[in-house]
């Protein structure tokens, strides 16, 4: 009977100390696996994150942590469209990893303008990072930071830091003269209007700006040709070239952007005037100034001079009936233009078409040079302070003697 008793006595004992190391292993899983999954600060984050890393993952990064987040920099307020940046720190207490990896996590009507930013070291535990974003719409949900370390390819460490609160706002409701930017600084370089054709301005503006959004700029009052020539963006500095086709009646180019440091609107208006200047296609249709015409004048000098020679040597009929005909061609050839006078308001052409445009408008009566015609275009020459100004005009256009 005792022997009886001193075994079931010993079955009873191997039975509970399975279940108790069952049950240990059980709960000390599970402590691992809520402590790689919360963030070690007040900011709390449970496992929404983890569609990145599977359960496999998770089981083989160590049960010490050495991953800590925070902020440096995290805006309170922020516009639509407005670019902005926010700063976090990475605190780092092991050296045994080769690779820092930033994810963002569950955002929502919102771009990272730079996710692929590097991490930079501060000193051998910290690391910082600036990522610039831009929310669109009021309901935005920003990104949660899901930082991961590796080592040779192998997740060794992970933590997650959550977004704060952010005050949304939209700017000048109904302003049409809103040019969507928002930036800490905006400066007009210059800008330049020239004649696109005979009903419209073409104006190239050419702007620079810090902490900004240029590439939203658009002006609401030209909706019907404008764009972006060119942008450099090296942010926090950007260079804008934009062009605008506005009506020729049209007389000033009115916008406003936010100034983030003055929290205000800044107006900036450019006077739409033609500029009287002689444009680069222009410099050489001169017939009377180009090389060939020199040379033209030269062979026929030459040739003129030869049969001169000739007659007087030969004296021969025909060598007098080919220099009297060269006579005629030379007296024909070099003689003066004709000059006449065009009239008030006369618009000046680069091309003899009528689409073509337009870069200059006499604001009186003009004594020119008449040098060629083609159809109905007659190309002329005149002086405008000190500079030469060659274009075509309608024949319409000459006062009548």
């Amino acid at each position: 009977m005792k022997i009886i008793l001193l075994i079931l006595l010993t079955i009873q004992i191997i039975f509970a100390n399975t279940t108790f190391t069952n049950e240990e292993s059980s709960v000390f899983q599970e402590d691992v696996y809520k402590q790689l999954n919360t963030q070690v600060e007040d900011d709390t984050f449970s496992s929404n994150g983890l569609d990145y890393l599977n359960e496999e993952s998770v089981k083989t990064v160590p049960t010490s942590k050495n991953l800590y987040l925070s902020y440096l920099e995290f805006p309170q307020n922020i516009y639509k469209n407005q670019r902005f940046e926010i700063s976090i720190k990475a605190l780092i207490t092991t050296d045994d990893f080769d690779r820092i990896e930033t994810r963002f996590v569950d955002s929502k009507n919102m771009n990272v303008l730079n996710p692929e930013q590097a991490w930079m070291a501060v000193d051998n535990n910290s690391f910082e990072n600036i990522y610039y974003f831009k929310a669109y719409e009021q309901d935005f949900i920003m990104p949660t930071f899901q930082v991961l370390l590796y080592k040779n390819d192998q997740l060794i460490d992970f933590a997650y830091l959550k977004p704060k609160d952010i005050r949304f706002s939209k700017l000048a409701k109904g302003d049409n003269s809103f040019s969507n930017v928002i930036a800490k600084e905006l400066v007009l370089n210059t800008y330049k209007t020239k004649q696109y054709n005979n009903n419209e301005l073409l104006t190239i503006i050419d702007i620079d700006a810090k902490y900004s959004n240029l590439e939203d700029f658009y002006l609401n009052d030209f909706s019907k040709d404008q764009g972006i020539s060119s942008i450099e963006d090296e942010y926090p500095e950007q260079h804008l070239l934009y062009y605008i086709v506005a009506p020729i009646h049209k007389k000033r180019l009115n916008f406003t952007y936010f100034n983030t440091s003055s929290k205000s609107f800044e107006r900036i208006s450019i006077p739409l005037e033609l500029e009287n200047e002689l444009v680069s296609t222009q410099t050489d249709l001169n017939p009377n100034s180009s090389n060939l015409e020199l040379y033209k004048k030269v062979a026929l000098l030459a040739l003129l001079l030869i049969f001169i020679i000739l007659f007087i040597w030969k004296r021969k009929k025909t060598y007098l009936l080919i220099l009297l005909i060269l006579i005629i061609i030379a007296i024909l050839y070099l003689m003066p233009n004709k000059h006449a006078v065009l009239k008030n308001n006369t618009m000046i052409y680069i091309l003899p078409t009528n689409k073509s445009t337009i870069f200059y408008q006499l604001d009186n009566f003009k004594k020119v040079e008449i040098l060629n015609k083609k159809n109905e275009f007659i190309k002329v020459m005149f002086n405008n302070n000190s500079n030469k100004v060659i274009g075509w005009v309608k024949e319409d256009s000459f006062v009548k003697n």
